[in-house]
């Protein structure tokens, strides 16, 4: 790659790519409510939702980034500690702070910018989602336990917004499965930087020093129990699901996939990064497609039975 262009790889190698995948929680109001709010046969307007929904995952991404860019910034000394975090290029040096604090701020204002033109609501949601990211990193990130729940809202943020850039409602039940989806993700990140930094890991992040493995063992449990209580209760009581409660078929594959995600945390040590597990685990990810494409299945064909 020539020299002068070094730059912009950088720039993007910080945006963090693959985080945005945590942006397709916006696909899941679109999803549960097939049959119920639209139908597969109207194509005109499916091709309008679908294209709605994924301007609104790709505001999101814009915010994520300039998340990223960010929490870099501020996170410098510590990540100049950290053995993996140290070769980011904002903390290995290759990177300009001033390129990075200008293109955050561009990308955050084009974000929310287009999605109050989008739908205001959904604007303002973006606003609330970037207000939280950047007491998160400022804050919150810094108390043990809310640090992982600032991370679990940002999730349930996205869910709505979701919902309300396409104009659906959506099952309270679903927005606690986020949650606690969120929770059983961001614990297992803790307990992974717990070991992999050791005796640093406070200097890196000060609520690492409140944890300890085993604390979040139990943590881990107790959430990854309540992820799939919560989801199996959603298929069998939600009014907005099909009164025969074939969306029950579809646990096994929730079952499955926090089991094996919490395979890959203990025996693996993937749990640092979810998306890297995701794309990289073909079980889980063929797991969570099965489980797509099983739901979509039951709510054409059961909705309204």
């Amino acid at each position: 790659m020539p020299a002068g262009v070094n730059w912009l790889a950088d720039l993007v190698v910080s945006a963090r790519p693959k985080q945005w995948l945590k942006n397709g929680v916006l696909i899941l109001p679109l999803v549960f409510s097939v049959n119920l709010y639209w139908h597969p046969s109207n194509w005109p307007e499916l091709i309008r939702m679908v294209t709605t929904v994924l301007v609104g995952v790709a505001l999101f991404s814009a915010l994520t980034a300039a998340q990223y860019l960010f929490n870099d910034l501020m996170d410098l000394p510590g990540d100049r500690l950290h053995p993996l975090k140290a070769k980011r290029p904002l903390a290995a040096g290759r990177l300009d702070p001033k390129l990075a604090a200008g293109t955050a701020a561009g990308l955050a204002l084009f974000a929310v910018a287009a999605g109050l033109a989008l739908n205001p609501l959904f604007g303002l949601l973006e606003v609330a989602y970037l207000g939280l990211m950047v007491l998160y990193t400022l804050v919150l990130k810094r108390q043990v336990l809310l640090d992982v729940f600032a991370i679990a809202a940002g999730f349930v943020i996205r869910a709505v917004a979701g919902a309300v850039v396409i104009n659906v409602p959506v099952s309270p039940w679903l927005y606690l499965c986020v949650v606690l989806g969120a929770l059983f993700l961001g614990f297992g990140k803790r307990r992974h930087e717990l070991l992999l930094l050791e005796n640093n890991a406070g200097k890196h992040r000060p609520s690492l020093d409140e944890y300890s493995v085993p604390l979040l063992d139990q943590i881990l449990v107790v959430v990854a129990t309540a992820t799939v209580v919560a989801y199996s209760l959603y298929t069998f009581t939600a009014e907005t699901l099909p009164r025969n409660k074939a969306m029950m078929l579809t646990i096994p594959f929730v079952l499955y996939g926090v089991l094996r995600y919490f395979y890959l945390i203990h025996q693996r040590n993937l749990g640092g990064s979810p998306e890297e597990a995701l794309l990289s685990d073909r079980p889980l990810l063929a797991t969570v497609v099965l489980w797509l494409l099983s739901s979509l299945a039951v709510l054409y064909v059961f909705r309204g039975s």
